[in-house]
C-alpha cells in the first residue's frame, strides 16, 4: 500500500481499534502496526485480536513506526507531545484524530517539521463505514495526503477538505451518527406507538435508513428528488412529512449541526 508501511497508534481506543481492523483487512502486515496505551488491558486486547506488536511508551511507537496516528483525548494532547516532541522528525507522517485539536496547536508543539494530517472520522468506522474528512497542515505534501486517504479509506469513505471546514465537518459527520441514532429511535418508536411490536419496528427502521443512504449513493441523485418520487399527491407519505414541517424537522436538524460545530470551535480555542 505505497509508502508508510510501519504504523504507529498513541492510544488504542476505540477508533484507533477500527482504523487497525481496517490497515489489516488492507494487507497491512500486523506485525508492522505499533501500539501503545496507558490501559494494558487494552493494549492486551488488541495484540489478542489483531495481532498487533505493543509498545512499551509513546517514544517506542514513534521510534518504530513511519506513519503515527495521535488518537488520544483532546485533554491529553498536550501531555503526549511534551513527552514525545523530539522523537518525532520530518520522516515521520503525524496523523491526528484529536478532536478540536488544530494543526497550529499540534506544528507549535513539535520543533521538527513534521508533516501533520489532522482527520475527523466517526463511530460507523467501527463497522468499516465511515465518513472521515482529512486537512494537510504546511508541511504535508500530495503524497502524505494521498498515503492518509489510502488508510482512511480502509474504515469507509474518506475526502479531504480545508482545515478552516474541520468544526463543521465535526458537526456533520463527527457528530452526525447520535443525530441519525435518535431519528432511528424516534421512527421506531412512532410504530410502537401506533402498535408494532418493538423488535419488528427497530429492524424496519434500521433498515429504512440504510437502504436509503445507500440509495442516495449510488444514484447520485438529489435527496429532494428521491423524496418527491416517495411522495404521493394527499397520501400517506405526505402526511408524514406535513407533521415533521409542523414541528420544524429541517430547521432543528440544520441547528443541531450549527451548535456542535461551535462548540468543536469553542473546545479547539
Amino acid at each position: 500500500m505505497g509508502g508508510y508501511t510501519r504504523q504507529g497508534f498513541i492510544g488504542g481506543g476505540n477508533m484507533a481499534e477500527a482504523l487497525i481492523k481496517g490497515l489489516i483487512q488492507g494487507d497491512n502486515d500486523p506485525k508492522n502496526i505499533f501500539v501503545y496505551d496507558v490501559d494494558y488491558d487494552r493494549q492486551g486486547r488488541l495484540k489478542r485480536d489483531f495481532g498487533v506488536e505493543i509498545a512499551e511508551s509513546n517514544l517506542e511507537v514513534i521510534k518504530n513506526s513511519q506513519a503515527v496516528f495521535l488518537a488520544v483525548k483532546p485533554q491529553h494532547v498536550n501531555d503526549v507531545l511534551h513527552e514525545t516532541a523530539d522523537a518525532f522528525t520530518d520522516k515521520h507522517l503525524l496523523i491526528s484524530i484529536a478532536a478540536g485539536v488544530t494543526i497550529s496547536h499540534l506544528q507549535a508543539a513539535i520543533p521538527a517539521s513534521v508533516p501533520i494530517i489532522r482527520a475527523m472520522p466517526n463511530t460507523p468506522a467501527l463497522v468499516l463505514s465511515g465518513a472521515t474528512a482529512l486537512a494537510a497542515g504546511a508541511f504535508a505534501e500530495q503524497a502524505h495526503m494521498e498515503r492518509a486517504v489510502e488508510m482512511f479509506r480502509a474504515v469507509g469513505l474518506a475526502v479531504e477538505v480545508d482545515e478552516k471546514y474541520m468544526d463543521i465537518v465535526t458537526g456533520l459527520s463527527g457528530s452526525g451518527p447520535a443525530y441519525v441514532l435518535m431519528f432511528l429511535e424516534s421512527l421506531a418508536d412512532g410504530a410502537v406507538r401506533m402498535g408494532l411490536p418493538r423488535k419488528e419496528a427497530t429492524i424496519l427502521a434500521v433498515q429504512t435508513i440504510l437502504g436509503t443512504a445507500k440509495l442516495v449513493l449510488e444514484t447520485g441523485d438529489h435527496p429532494a428528488r428521491l423524496r418527491d418520487m416517495v411522495t404521493s399527491p394527499g397520501g400517506t407519505t405526505a402526511a408524514g412529512l406535513h407533521a415533521l414541517e409542523g414541528g420544524k424537522f429541517r430547521h432543528t436538524v440544520m441547528e443541531a449541526v450549527a451548535s456542535a460545530a461551535k462548540r468543536s470551535k469553542e473546545l479547539g480555542g
